[in-house]
């Protein structure tokens, strides 16, 4: 028996004695089947061919990110706290390396995931570092290896600690979730994105979709819950989910202006 890893979209599985023949994940239409079909891998043969990057994005946030590229290509964050390391999306690939890296960092206390497409291995890790993970309740179906380690919150916000706060968006998935570091950018608060407000190639813009290799795009109604609850929180910059996806200034402007442009061009502004 097995934990299988879809090599598409990174996510592990259950134990089984064969790969699974699908994936529910990449079946969505804001996923995507590769043209050969269905295919799996395991943690022990991604270690034989790949290694991990570590390289601080920010001052007490560490990104890692797997090379060569794996699956949706992505990097966590590991936000660096005084009441404990918070791991914000996750990675696919957990090696010996990895793991002695994020304990001279002070290891993890806790996992949150802002959507299924960066589930991965949050399993493997939340085990390695005895770890709990938060996951919002309307994506619990996405789950697919179950663990007691997870918590399903439910509502608009969840407040952790020293201050960092959850916030369910929504939009490209139901429980699209991104982070509120109050004490990042000196000070004047930050947002851990991943893509449910995703940083563009023009980093003075943002953008959304409910699929981006399927470009789908978002309706008004979302756009403007994603607005309406991120306004509480200040935030100067936005940490998106690949390398170099940051808005490093004048982020929440970014975000209001990338709305209104979106809203235009889709005709309801």
């Amino acid at each position: 028996m097995e934990n299988f890893i879809c090599i598409q979209c990174g996510t592990q599985f259950d134990a089984t004695a064969t790969p699974p023949l699908r994936c529910t994940i990449c079946e969505d239409e804001r996923q995507f089947v590769r043209y050969g079909g269905q295919q799996c891998t395991t943690l022990e043969r991604l270690t034989t061919d790949h290694h991990n990057r570590f390289e601080d994005e920010a001052p007490q946030l560490l990104g890692i990110g797997t090379e060569p590229e794996f699956a949706i290509g992505q990097r966590a964050l590991l936000l660096q706290s005084p009441g404990g390391n918070l791991l914000w999306d996750c990675i696919s690939l957990l090696d010996d390396k990895t793991v002695a890296e994020v304990k001279t960092r002070g290891g993890i206390r806790a996992i949150a995931i802002s959507h299924p497409h960066f589930y991965s291995s949050i399993i493997e890790w939340a085990d390695h570092f005895d770890a709990q993970i938060f996951l919002h309740a309307a994506d619990r179906h996405w789950v697919m290896r179950k663990s007691p380690r997870i918590q399903f919150w439910e509502g608009t916000t969840f407040s952790l600690w020293d201050g960092l706060t959850l916030i369910n968006c929504g939009g490209h998935f139901e429980g699209g979730t991104v982070l509120h570091w109050p004490a990042g950018a000196n000070g004047k608060g930050a947002l851990l994105t991943g893509d449910i407000i995703t940083v563009v190639q023009d980093r003075r813009y943002v953008s959304f979709m409910r699929s981006y290799p399927n470009l789908i795009p978002l309706g008004a109604a979302a756009i403007h819950r994603i607005l309406e609850r991120t306004d509480p929180f200040p935030f100067d910059q936005i940490y998106g989910g690949w390398w170099k996806a940051n808005v490093l200034s004048d982020a929440k402007a970014a975000v209001t202006r990338s709305a209104q442009r979106y809203l235009l061009a889709i005709g309801q502004l």
